[in-house]
């Protein structure tokens, strides 16, 4: 069942999704329905699961689901993925490669590799301010206080030189 995003709770299950690139505005509106048509149909066993989405920067895909109201199971987490393989081969979009990384540079979000990334950081293109994406966490407490955080603050820490 599809709910609105700010209403679940915040211990809700949540996947990031992150695009190696801007979604167009044509893209976006079909990606939403899409997702509206698959939330509001997903099941785990039979049962109904109480979820959400949201499109960040037009570029990220947030899915949540609430676990208070019923937990998800290993097909149904098997069935968003599918449909995230679908916009990839539908939109030529890279959205499960959990090697790409995403900073800010301004107001533009960059999505490199790992080792792109580990480079940027050794030559100081990225430091312990850069505002990066902590896609790695699990819940929607944490989407909301520690996804779109500094540097030094995530994960990311570990990349950066000593010098920062």
């Amino acid at each position: 069942m599809l709910v609105n995003f700010e209403s679940l709770a915040s211990t809700s299950k949540i996947w990031i999704y992150q695009s190696n690139r801007e979604f167009s505005a044509q893209e976006v509106a079909e990606i939403s329905r899409d997702l509206e048509n698959f939330i509001g149909k997903w099941k785990r066993h039979g049962e109904d699961l109480k979820a959400s989405y949201l499109i960040k920067y037009n570029q990220f895909i947030v899915v949540a689901v609430d676990e208070n109201y019923q937990e998800v199971s290993g097909c149904s987490i098997d069935a968003s993925v599918n449909l995230m393989k679908q916009f990839e081969q539908r939109f030529a979009i890279d959205l499960t490669n959990k090697l790409n990384i995403s900073f800010k540079d301004n107001n533009n979000i960059n999505v490199v590799s790992m080792a792109n990334f580990q480079n940027y950081a050794k030559q100081q293109k990225i430091t312990s301010n850069t505002v990066v994406f902590n896609n790695m966490i699990t819940n929607k407490a944490d989407f909301e206080q520690n996804w779109e955080v500094t540097a030094d603050k995530s994960w990311h820490k570990r990349f950066l030189s000593m010098n920062n």
